[in-house]
């Protein structure tokens, strides 16, 4: 992955947080780092290069039922479109969507 990609998914996913201002987001996403409630984002990125390989599109980070979670858009070489859904703390799978490719 290109280094502007990465920074690139790491802007979009810290301004991804819910919050009021942009300033909070980032704040916010900083904090959820140093309290452990997040891996960072550059971790995240390699274990997915080696668990489910494509090109990542689009990588947010939400929260849902009261868990922060990364959501991952990705593009396998067979053209397949997968989106994952994970456990901000642990990188764990909560949920795969694959969309097969299109002619």
């Amino acid at each position: 992955m290109k280094p502007i990609a990465l920074t690139s998914l790491l802007a979009s996913a810290l301004l991804a947080l819910p919050a009021v201002g942009r300033d909070d987001d980032h704040d916010r996403a900083r904090e959820a780092l140093k309290a452990g409630q997040v891996m960072p984002l550059r971790t995240v990125l390699e274990r997915l290069e080696r668990e489910h390989p494509g090109q990542v599109l689009d990588i947010e980070i939400e929260e849902e039922h009261g868990r922060l979670v990364y959501e991952v858009k990705l593009l396998q070489s067979d053209g397949r479109l997968v989106k994952l859904e994970l456990d901000a703390r642990t990188a764990t799978v909560l949920r795969r969507q694959e969309r097969g490719r299109r002619d």
